[in-house]
Formats: structure tokens, sequence, C-alpha cells
């Protein structure tokens, strides 16, 4: 594994990306109440999208705010999303556009046309796969990623789900040696030569503190199992979470369970707020467009963002040693103070406090923080001041931009 101390520049834009959106589309999208492994199944001739439009699903990706999108190519079920000459559960046996359709080149093209980073989903295990032989497995597998990295322009994310590997032993090296030969400036996440990894939960939630520095990695929703990593290695976290509560997938049954503008905006504090990224899923329905709701909600979490985000109080910044002075030259209403480091050093500080100068009183202590990282956003009951002072643990933080809210 070809892990780095520092920070790589691939690393550092994948989280300026900050948020991005998943789609899971595909077969079980037309078989209500199907689930993860259950083997049942799910014959080809129901998957008939009536007005597919991948370019809507990533217009309002974009409209929302997103920087990047995945879309699910094949799931656990072994349906590919595209024509593989190495399966035939695939849509090139669908009825849908008499078998030449292809919905991997709808949404590449999309992200291209929207300027949207594109990420491709695949699960490497499958209903069955281990009927095959583990070399026989391998060279499906590779063959299959090969069509996806070579077929549809540069991939920038590769998206592995490690549910339904647990047990399984893949030829890492060969795999790995194939996919960075493919896209060598590709991103993959969490699983073998990783550059991201999965924050541990679906649930849209990183801890705190969050460093990036890490010494093994979660692998799925499936076992408590972590992978040791060969040294200790700047892997950035992503939170990926479902805008509805019970279903990755469209399904009939789960309007009611969209989250809130508010949960959403919880799930935005405690993720990019705390130096991750943060990927929201929204399934398509059988049209293959989004779902009404969870469009408008996605649209309505984006203008929150810019709402709550786009209009910086200015103040006067200096430093006193370790203490970042902030002086707004009049008694000023804030509640939020948004933090970046700077990333390049591979330095992570650990520590530091907002305090307060509320008139001539002494200092209040508003915030007590952990990591700041790519962003640290520190929210507090709003306070009328004329000066906050940041006060960092660290000797010469390495602090890259400061900015203030009234939210």
């Amino acid at each position: 594994m070809n892990h780095t101390a520092i920070p790589t520049k691939r690393q550092q834009e994948f989280l300026d990306w900050e948020f991005g959106v998943f789609f899971h589309f595909g077969i079980r999208t037309f078989y209500e109440g199907h689930r993860d492994w259950d083997g049942k199944e799910m014959p080809l001739s129901g998957f008939c999208p009536t007005d597919l439009d991948c370019e809507d699903w990533i217009k309002t990706s974009k409209e929302a705010g997103a920087k990047y999108a995945i879309l699910v190519c094949k799931h656990h079920d072994g349906f590919a999303n595209w024509p593989s000459a190495y399966t035939e559960y695939s849509v090139k046996n669908t009825p849908w556009k008499n078998g030449q359709g292809d919905v991997v080149r709808e949404f590449t093209d999309a992200c291209r046309k929207y300027d949207i980073k594109v990420g491709l989903y695949y699960s490497p295990a499958e209903f069955g796969f281990n009927e095959r032989t583990d070399e026989e497995y391998d060279d499906y597998f590779i063959n299959q990623i090969s069509e996806l990295l070579t077929n549809y322009g540069k991939i920038d994310y590769l998206w592995f789900d490690g549910c339904g590997s647990e047990d399984h032993e893949y030829n890492q090296d060969r795999i790995v040696k194939e996919l960075r030969r493919m896209q060598p400036d590709m991103l993959i996440f969490n699983m073998w030569d990783p550059d991201t990894r999965w924050v541990g939960n679906e649930d849209g939630v990183a801890p705190s503190p969050n460093f990036n520095y890490v010494e093994d990695l979660s692998f799925s929703v499936q076992t408590d199992r972590r992978d040791a990593l060969s040294s200790k290695s700047y892997l950035p976290a992503e939170c990926d979470c479902k805008m509805r509560q019970e279903n990755w997938f469209y399904s009939d049954c789960d309007e009611d369970t969209i989250k809130s503008l508010d949960e959403l905006m919880g799930l935005y504090y405690y993720s990019v707020g705390r130096g991750a990224n943060l990927l929201i899923n929204i399934g398509p329905d059988r049209r293959g467009k989004l779902p009404d709701k969870d469009k408008a909600r996605l649209l309505e979490f984006g203008a929150e963002i810019r709402r709550r985000f786009q209009n910086p109080i200015p103040a006067q910044v200096s430093w006193e040693g370790n203490t970042m002075v902030c002086d707004f030259g009049e008694i000023t209403s804030v509640n939020h103070v948004v933090l970046t480091e700077e990333l390049l050093s591979g330095k992570e500080l650990d520590g530091f406090e907002i305090m307060a100068y509320e008139y001539a009183h002494p200092p209040v202590e508003l915030y007590h923080g952990r990591t700041v990282g790519h962003k640290a956003i520190c929210r507090f009951e709003t306070m009328r001041v004329k000066k906050l002072m940041i006060c960092f643990r660290e000797k010469h933080p390495q602090i890259t931009s400061v900015s203030f809210y009234r939210v």
C-alpha cells in the first residue's frame, strides 16, 4: 500500500469537494422490499425506467452545492448498469431502450456537462460469488472494473463497498496494480490502496476529535473488523448517509422518513464541520428521476448552507503568541467561527478554545474544540462581543483562514 505521511494534492482536493450526492439506482429500484443479500430473484424484465434523466440528477446536485456525485454501477445483486461483456445480468438484456441503454454513460456525460467530479461505486462482492474460485472471481472483477475505468473517460473517485467481502480473499496486489495503471489520478475509497476512508458508520457523522492520521480502517457495516495499515497514514474521512431513513434504493413506502432540513444541517456540522466530507444518498425512482420531495429537500439544504455561510462578519485578526485575536471594531453579535488548517505540512493541531470579550468583563469561554483540519465549524450561543480570542494549545498553529457569522 502506497500511503503517505502527508496529504497528497488529490486528497486535499477531495476535502475541498466537501459535499457529494450518492445515487443508488439499478435493478433493485424496480423490486419493492428487497434487502441486501436476501437472494431474491429480480428478473431483468423489471428494469425499465420510463424517463431516465441523469442530467437532472446532476444539475440538481450542482444547484445544491455538491462538488461530486457517485453512481452505483453494480450493487451486491450483480446487476450491471452498463452493457458489460462479462455478465448477462445487465442493462443490455433489459427492455429499457431495447437493450441499447447505458446508465453509466448517461451519468458520466451529465457530470462532465455540469462540472461535477465523477464517482463510480462498485461492490466487489455479489450474490453467489463464492461459487467461483478466487482466481476466477478476481478475473471477473478486474474485467468489469476495466470496462468502467477505460470506457468512460477520467474517473475521479472509485467507491468500493466492503459489505459481503468480509471473508473473501482477493488478489489485492494484482487488483491495485490494474486500478492504478488504468486511472493513475483516481481516488480510491477505503479498500486495498485507499486515498480516503469510511468514517465507520452510515449515519453521516464524524467523530470528535477527527484526526486524519489513522493506523487502521473500518471494513463494513457487517463486522467490527478493522484492517491495520502498513504505517500511520493520512486518509481523510467521508461520512455517507441516506436522505431517507430506511432505504438506499427507491421505495414507495418511506417517503415520510425524508430527513428534515434541521437534521441535514446537523449532519453538515457533524461531518464537514468536523473536517470530513458528507455524502448524501438519494434513490432515483422508477421513472429514472429524483423523487420530488427528495429533490426539493436537497435544494433546500444547499440553500440553507449558503444562507448561513455566504456573508462573513469582517474582523481584524492578529496574533499574540499562539492566540489569535479577532477584533470586530464594535460590539457585534456572533455565534459561529469557521477555521481551516494548513494541511501540506502533515501536522494536525489538537486543542483550542474560543474566548469572548464581552464589553470590559474578563474573557468567557464559548467553545472548546480539538481538531481543525480542512474545516472546523464552531457553533455556540449568540454573544455580543467586541473581540474574540482563539487560543491554540500547539505552538505556531498553521491556521490558514478564520471567518465569523451570526446565523
